[in-house]
């Protein structure tokens, strides 16, 4: 059992299994994501940073040069900030939209207790 599971990641085969499951997620996040109208950009760069950080794992393991590891690093590195940056923005503007009008259940007249 141990011989094939050295094998693959020798190979960085396991890698390359994980990196198709991240793949489905994404297809499958995108998939509900449209259904439902959630904003996918943030979630989308955060796969593509961790996916970015896996192929620098394979890169290593096949014994790729350290240019080949640290380019896949700096592009985890890219879609990490562009992740923060998202997040960041979508922060900012929460904060900056003006309070609903009208009454919720959120206002004074619902959450008072007499």
């Amino acid at each position: 059992m141990e011989a094939p599971i050295a094998a693959a990641f020798a190979s960085g085969r396991i890698i390359d299994a994980i990196l198709l499951l991240v793949a489905c997620e994404a297809l499958a996040l995108a998939w509900i994501g449209r259904r439902r109208g959630l904003p996918l950009p943030s979630l989308l760069t955060n796969l593509a940073s961790g996916a970015a950080l896996m192929l620098a794992l394979r890169a290593a393991l096949v014994g790729a040069g350290w240019v080949a590891v640290a380019g896949w690093m700096l592009a985890g590195l890219v879609a990490h900030l562009a992740d923060l940056g998202l997040r960041f923005r979508a922060a900012t503007a929460q904060r900056r939209s003006p309070a609903p009008a009208g009454t919720t259940p959120q206002t004074v007249a619902f959450t008072r207790v007499t």
